[in-house]
């Protein structure tokens, strides 16, 4: 049963109460996400930011600072970066140094982007593995917190990284590596490779987060017992969906009443109107709120209904006449 896999872990002195993680997702992973996720009765033992770029740090980027802003209250969280100039990141991890809300910075190495890889970052850098190993060994030495790494499988079928990425991170001091199991060319299609997963659990020692594809117990239970990993990290399987910590934490799934769902898009909406001003909340939950939809009699017209909304008033109304 799933509920053996579930137990605290401590990745570089920061103890975390349990091994299920959310992962970083750019455009999602924003503060009211976040806090819907982190006050919900059972939530993840450790959230991330949306990937903030190095390279837009360096020039006092506004909208940068906004992604690295963490609450006490969603602690312990970590601050994912992106980039490919070492000095950049370097710059990038001093200053995080400073911020007493953040627990770990996670540096991406496997970002498919099209805009991101053609800079050489996220999963661009796994055509430099000595550009990797010289960020790794540099960020460790300036950092006051915990870094870890996400990863991907490799670039593509000729070029396998992910083992190769591990030890580097290894010798360099970092504390913990998320493998998502596809190659950048994968994208996101095709099913996750687990075996790429599994040898490198084999390969290191520091702890092994696997990532991809977990939808549900069954999909977690599975990346679990495969592959021998240390924690997982849900990405997708999360979308309008934050009761499926409670169900892979507790082992059963979480049946959610409409009452409930109502509920939570409320205060989704709530925390997004105290985040950002009114035009670009109502564009963000606008997606969310089609997740949330799902499986909800007559959802595809509802949602053609709030995507033509620009009010989050007039998205309330919506939401509490149809649930």
């Amino acid at each position: 049963m799933i509920g053996k896999y579930i137990k605290s872990i401590d990745i570089g002195g920061v103890k975390l109460s349990n091994n299920v993680f959310l992962a970083p997702m750019a455009g999602i992973t924003d503060i009211p996400f976040r806090r819907i996720v982190s006050e919900y009765s059972v939530s993840p033992g450790l959230t991330f930011t949306e990937m903030a770029s190095s390279r837009a740090m360096a020039f006092s980027s506004e909208r940068t600072e906004r992604i690295i802003e963490t609450l006490e209250s969603e602690r312990p969280v970590a601050v994912q970066i992106f980039g490919s100039d070492v000095e950049n990141i370097v710059s990038m991890v001093k200053k995080l140094n400073e911020y007493d809300n953040i627990d770990i910075i996670d540096i991406n190495m496997g970002c498919p982007a099209p805009k991101i890889v053609k800079n050489g970052d996220g999963a661009g850098l796994l055509l430099d593995l000595k550009k990797v190993e010289k960020i790794l060994t540099e960020s460790v030495k300036v950092s006051k917190k915990p870094i870890t790494v996400k990863t991907r499988k490799g670039y593509d079928d000729n070029i396998i990284t992910a083992v190769e990425v591990a030890k580097i991170a290894e010798r360099a001091g970092v504390k913990m590596i998320t493998v998502h199991g596809r190659t950048k060319q994968q994208y996101y299609s095709s099913v996750v490779d687990l075996e790429i997963i599994k040898k490198v659990k084999e390969a290191v020692s520091i702890p092994v987060i696997g990532n991809g594809d977990i939808v549900d117990i069954e999909s977690a239970e599975k990346m679990f017992e495969y592959t021998g990993c240390d924690g997982i990290m849900i990405a997708r399987g999360s979308l309008g969906n934050p009761w499926i910590f409670r169900s892979i934490i507790e082992g059963k799934e979480y049946e959610v009443t409409s009452e409930e769902k109502k509920k939570v898009i409320l205060k989704h909406i709530k925390y997004a109107r105290e985040y950002e001003n009114e035009k670009i909340a109502c564009f963000k939950m606008r997606k969310h709120i089609g997740w949330y939809l799902k499986g909800i009699k007559n959802a595809s017209k509802i949602k053609e209904e709030i995507m033509r909304k620009t009010s989050l008033e007039d998205v309330e109304k919506i939401i509490n006449d149809v649930l």
